[in-house]
């Protein structure tokens, strides 16, 4: 058993070194402890059946990986975290991003020339621009700061609410932005005890 732990721990470092997480990363992702990883990673125990398919499915790697010792010239499975792209995201997310704001340009010119200024558009497509950045954010930094992408994304959505009902002067909704925020970052401290 004791084996078992020596090579479930070496391999638990090599992929999550290799893949550019932290412990305390790699442990919010699976709703645990940075400590309780470092108990797997110092052989004190091995993680459960469903915990080790859960390592297995981050890393891109069988759970048999895991728990099996591998030479020092085998070449690592690609994870989904380290995973080399062949294009930049950064690239990828202005283009998205752009794609937005000329379809809110097109739009409002459309309505401009048929004449109905439509201002609101502009404020429409924040929220979708948000929402663009948290899909992406999510996919390529495993959720990363997500806080602040959500907590931007209530933020846009009750400035769109406001933006849309301006004739009746509702700035009352802004009270209920502040405790909206506060759920949002407190539910991003929810961890599994």
């Amino acid at each position: 058993m004791d084996e078992l732990k020596l090579i479930t721990a070496s391999n638990l470092i090599k992929l999550r070194t290799d893949s550019g997480m932290t412990q305390a990363e790699l442990g919010s992702r699976l709703n645990y402890s940075d400590k309780t990883v470092s108990k797997w990673e110092r052989a004190e125990s091995v993680p459960d059946a469903f915990v080790l398919k859960q390592l297995a499915g981050i890393f891109g790697v069988s759970v048999d990986y895991l728990l099996c010792e591998h030479d020092e010239w085998e070449r690592t499975p690609k994870t989904e975290h380290g995973k080399k792209t062949s294009f930049s995201t950064g690239v990828v997310t202005l283009v998205s991003v752009m794609g937005i704001w000329t379809l809110a340009v097109f739009m409002f010119v459309i309505f401009w020339i048929l004449g109905s200024l439509q201002w609101i558009i502009f404020a429409a497509a924040v929220p979708v621009t948000v929402i663009t950045l948290l899909v992406f954010n999510c996919i390529w930094r495993q959720g990363r700061n997500n806080v602040w992408i959500v907590a931007a994304l209530v933020l846009s959505i009750f400035l769109l609410i406001y933006l849309t009902l301006l004739k009746f002067n509702l700035w009352q909704l802004f009270l209920v932005l502040i405790p909206a925020e506060i759920i949002v970052f407190l539910s991003f401290r929810i961890r599994r005890s």
